[in-house]
């Protein structure tokens, strides 16, 4: 069975698209128990820190997110095309 590589790479795009604007919603809102929850996650003490979401952050996150994330499922959906026959 062969991965439509195309449609793959478009719908990791817009998933983590809306996974973007989830945690950036978050972020906005509770900012505080989400650098917690980052902290738990990436096993790291966060306390000095502090969340820095512009307009111009949040988009570039989404672009940068978004094809990143759509070209490397698309990457694997062609290798995976090509060692499954």
């Amino acid at each position: 069975m062969n991965l439509n590589a195309n449609k793959l790479a478009l719908s990791t795009a817009i998933t983590f698209g809306l996974l973007w604007v989830i945690c950036s919603a978050l972020v906005a809102l509770i900012p505080g128990a989400t650098l917690r929850m980052t902290g738990y996650m990436v096993h790291a003490e966060l306390a000095a820190f502090q969340w820095s979401l512009t307009f111009a952050n949040f988009i570039g996150g989404l672009v940068l997110w978004s094809v990143l994330s759509g070209l490397v499922v698309w990457l694997v959906a062609r290798i995976y095309n090509r060692i499954a026959v």
